[in-house]
């Protein structure tokens, strides 16, 4: 009985089926339509070439030359139009200077991924057809290409192909592009080309080979995979359908072993297929039935409706997949869960490969699929392949190089290759001097375990020796060079070395002369420097350099003498002679005094430091006062008049309450019409008039009548979720609300603009946007930080703090972020525009911000988002100390530094004694108007402190009742602590 895959596979016209995403476009049918002819075509030379010559062919002029000329027609119809046409000179010599342009860069920076892209679509445009094929090749060798561009290269070579020769070549560039990263079209195109050699010696076997590792790869994907099963279905149908005229003409035995082992072959393919949760299962089952003379099994039925079963399970996470935007990392991660949870592993590892074609560039995506390779599936090939796509894709990434030479290790990987490998991770352009000092360690790690120490000397012992010292040459020369640090500022891989020589090697003369050289870098004052080198000594060599070892460090230990001391002490008592404990007693306790007496020093130089703040601010205080009493004396009628008129009048005689405070010069009234002052009457020189100030009830009557004109603005705080609030505006700036409203009528509807006035009148520098709909107040937020006549518009959402204490103010991250540079140094002449240029010369640019204070004056620094870590990596190595308007600027990746959280009052203590009594301030400090009332000499610490903080752990802290026990001091004791210097 014929089927639809047979009959689609043999009428040209046919449409191609269907799958669960497929989209009926002319051109994509019209392709379609050809690769079924070509594969009619080759499927019938494939069966004349099985049956054998016996078997007249019913469609003549059958070539593998036919098949490949009509594949590679199809192959290119998406692409042939328009993409080879020649412009005008003018246009050409454009493109050529282009070209060079690229190349030169390319010449300079080798990692840049668009000049890649561009040089290849230019070099394409011209029709350099051999300069693009090399051009390709190179980007290939250095990054992992996309689908795109994988199928535009083989589209190119299929429609140059001329020989079987090219044919190999062709094969050789589809099992490179199958390796970087799941691509189902790919396969696809694999399998379809693969069809049009079935002529040539193993044509057949390779088709059969190429479909089954496709389906090895992508025929679990559950919304693409249907297309290859049915490719492979539809391929090994039309040879059924080709070979079934002639079995009437065989015998039963030919019969069997050619006709019905075919037939065969397309059962399996669907039952295979049936047993696999896919899209659409629904019609591959129905044409089964149709396809099949007999019925369908059992077995299969249940395989069947267990896979329906499944895909129910599925559905969530693909219908996710369907609805979430690009990169939907989110989505992938709660299907990579899921699938961890059922424990398949061909579906755990598609699922991953699935999620790293949009997500290529995460690296804690590649760590987590390389880790579950390394402990669950262990399969070399699988986990070398994995390895090398991650630091091809993040090659930034340190963590990454570590684990692909652990894992090559591992499994056995030649030295040669290991070695290579190593090269390759410190070209990488690591953003940290520390990542560095990483790979190092992980390189020397695996040279330490190839060394059989039972030999006095070996080839691989002195290259580990060498290795250590490339590895300091490097990290204190380029390194350094790069980041001003060479990472490894506490010596860890010198101190790796030395005890290497000193247990492995019994070499203890080496590590002593690697310990001083640790030494003399800085780590001398470091107590616990001395102490590794002091249990090193101990271990492997002999007391006498144990012995000189911590009296060297008694000398030099400025963090934490007292337990170095201690151990000297402890080692004598246990092995040294009465003179070595006389000397080590003495020079502990000398070493301890002079710590002491620079402690008392350091402490009452803090203290002294203290003082002069606070006579300072006590200074600057009298300033204050002084200037304010000046201006009150120079205002008009300002303080004297008043007080001649309300003199002798008693409190509270008006039977009204006097106000706590002053008023606020703003909030008093002028009259229309001032009187003349009794200086005037007697001739005197002519003053300021003064201003009217009546008894308090009149003023209280005029600022209400103010308070009347300027109307208070109310909020509604149920409408908050359409409400935003906006400050930081000009106090200068003219009517507010006409200004602002076209401005957010760009986001929405605006029912009302209400800005914020002071008693006098002033706008206040803020107001409150109500819209008609909450998505146009979540659209207004954009608006944030939009320039509003000179200054930095603040926007945010209007939320009541006492009502919601856990909302959270926006606030830029103040973590790592690799993809993120911070340039310091700009000339604050330097506008947006002009560091996009400069930035964008590196890689696509995301986000640029300049710092500005509140009043919208640069501060010289800014903020610069790239597309992803490589390409800020590389601004980096190429904008640190450029030169931009004669200013060296500073370009880091953006880490900023912890911000500190104020420490408690109650909590703070003496440099070396107990709790200090403190005048417990406010958030912001100490305040203008409070004054200590403890003596000085309270606050000065004692000069017999006790341990200081780098000493050994302080006791414990005496509870509070016992300090309540503590004897009272008499107005005599006071009168002496007042007294004293």
């Amino acid at each position: 009985m014929a089927t639809a895959a047979a009959a689609s596979a043999s009428e040209p016209e046919a449409e191609p089926p269907a799958g669960p995403k497929a989209e009926g476009e002319e051109d994509e049918v019209k392709a379609a339509r050809t690769r079924r002819k070509v594969l009619s075509r080759a499927v019938a030379a494939a069966t004349y070439k099985t049956m054998g010559p016996g078997w007249e062919q019913q469609e003549e002029g059958v070539s593998e030359s036919d098949g490949d000329e009509e594949y590679a027609m199809a192959s290119s119809a998406d692409s042939s139009a328009g993409d080879y046409e020649w412009e005008y000179d003018e246009e050409e010599e454009k493109n050529q200077l282009e070209i060079e342009r690229l190349e030169e860069q390319l010449s300079i920076n080798v990692y840049d991924y668009n000049c890649h892209v561009d040089l290849i679509r230019l070099l394409r445009l011209e029709g350099e057809l051999t300069k693009v094929r090399v051009a390709r090749e190179k980007m290939s060798e250095i990054f992992p290409l996309t689908e795109e561009l994988w199928l535009e290269w083989l589209h190119d070579e299929i429609s140059m192909a001329l020989d079987g020769l090219d044919r190999e070549h062709v094969y050789e560039l589809f099992e490179k592009a199958v390796k970087d990263y799941i691509c189902p079209n790919i396969w696809l195109e694999y399998g379809q080309y693969s069809v049009g050699g079935i002529g040539q010696k193993g044509g057949l076997e390779k088709v059969r080979s190429v479909f089954e590792r496709a389906l090895s790869s992508v025929g679990l994907h559950m919304t693409k995979g249907l297309a290859i099963w049915e490719a492979y279905r539809e391929f090994e149908s039309a040879i059924v359908e080709a070979a079934r005229p002639m079995t009437g003409f065989l015998s039963p035995f030919d019969r069997e072993q050619t006709f019905d082992s075919q037939l065969e072959k397309v059962h399996s393919l669907f039952r295979r297929q049936l047993a696999i949760p896919l899209y659409d299962m629904e019609a591959t089952f129905a044409e089964y039935e149709e396809w099949s003379e007999d019925p369908i099994p059992e077995s299969v039925v249940q395989s069947y409706n267990k896979a329906l079963q499944q895909l129910e399970k599925y559905k969530p996470y693909e219908e996710a997949l369907l609805q979430a935007e690009a990169p939907r990392l989110a989505e992938y991660q709660a299907y990579i869960d899921f699938e961890m949870k059922v424990g398949d592993p061909a579906r755990i590892q598609l699922i991953f490969e699935r999620a790293l074609v949009e997500n290529c560039l995460v690296p804690d995506l590649w760590i987590r699929y390389s880790q579950y390779l390394d402990r669950q599936l262990k399969v070399k090939d699988l986990v070398l392949s994995a390895h090398s796509r991650a630091v091809r894709n993040c090659p930034w990434t340190v963590a990454l190089w570590s684990r692909y030479l652990l894992a090559m290790e591992r499994h056995g990987v030649e030295h040669r290759v290991i070695s290579v490998t190593f090269e390759k991770a410190l070209n990488a352009g690591f953003i940290q001097a520390t990542d560095y000092v990483e790979i190092w360690q992980a390189y020397l790690d695996y040279l330490r375990r190839r060394v059989d120490f039972k030999q006095d000397s070996s080839k691989e012992l002195e290259e580990l020796r060498s290795a250590f010292t490339r590895a300091l040459e490097h990290l204190q020369q380029e390194v350094e060079e790069r980041f001003n640090e060479s990472g490894d500022p506490s010596c860890v891989i010198m101190q790796n070395w030395a005890r290497i020589e000193a247990r492995l090697c019994n070499n203890m003369q080496k590590a002593r002369e690697l310990w001083d050289s640790i030494m003399t870098k800085g780590n001398a004052k470091y107590a616990n420097m001395w102490l590794e080198y002091y249990n090193l000594e101990r271990a492997h060599g002999d007391t006498q350099h144990c012995r000189k070892a911590l009296h060297r460090a008694v000398q030099c230990t400025s963090d934490y003498p007292e337990h170095v001391c201690e151990v000297l002490l402890t080692m004598e008592r246990m092995e040294g002679t009465l003179e070595d404990w006389d000397i080590a007693v003495q020079k502990t306790e000398t070493r301890l005094a002079r710590v002491t007496e620079q402690r008392v020093k350091a402490a009452e130089k803090e203290a002294a430091l203290a003082q002069q703040e606070e006579q300072k601010a006590e200074q600057r205080k009298r300033v204050r006062a002084e200037k304010k009493a000046l201006r009150k004396k120079q205002q008009p009628g300002g303080g004297g008049d008043k007080r001649k008129a309300e003199e002798g009048k008693e409190w509270g005689e008006d039977g009204e309450e006097q106000p706590s405070k002053r008023r606020r010069v703003e909030n008093s009234v002028a009259p229309a019409g001032p009187e003349p002052d009794a200086g005037q009457e007697k001739g005197l020189p002519e003053k300021p008039a003064p201003v009217d100030v009546g008894p308090p009830s009149k003023q209280k009557e005029k600022a209400a009548a103010l308070r009347r004109e300027v109307p208070k603005v109310l909020h509604d705080s149920s409408k908050d979720s359409v409400t935003v609030f906006v400050s930081n505006l000009p106090y200068s700036m003219g009517e507010p609300a006409a200004k602002l409203r076209p401005l957010f009528e760009a986001c929405g509807e605006v029912v009302e603009i209400r800005p914020v006035f002071s008693n006098r009148g002033d706008f206040r520098g803020y107001c409150y946007v109500e819209f008609k709909e909450e998505q146009s107040a979540l659209k207004a937020l954009e608006l944030d930080r939009k320039n509003m006549e000179g200054r930095p518009m603040f926007v945010s959402p209007c939320v009541d703090k006492s009502k919601n204490p856990d909302f959270k103010v926006f606030r830029y991250s103040t973590a790592l972020e690799k993809h993120k540079l911070f340039i310091s140094g700009l000339p604050f002449s330097c506008t947006k525009e002009e560091l996009e240029d400069i930035c964008k010369a590196h890689g696509t640019v995301k986000d640029l911000r300049l710092v500005t204070n509140r009043a919208g004056k640069p501060k010289g620094l800014a903020y610069v988002e790239y597309e992803n870590e490589s390409q800020a990596s590389q601004a980096v190595m190429k904008m640190d100390g450029m030169t931009v308007k004669e200013n060296v600027i500073k370009v880091a990746i953006s880490n900023p530094p912890q911000r500190k959280v104020p420490e408690k009052p109650e909590a703070r203590r003496a440099p070396g004694g107990p709790m200090v009594p403190r005048q417990i301030y406010g958030a912001r400090g100490k305040g203008r108007t409070q004054l200590a009332l403890l003596p000085r000499a309270l606050q000065r610490p004692g000069a017999a402190a006790g341990q200081a903080e780098n000493g050994p752990a302080p006791r414990p802290a005496v509870p509070t009742s016992e300090a309540a026990e503590a004897p009272k001091m008499s107005n005599a004791d006071f009168a002496k602590l007042l007294l004293r210097k």
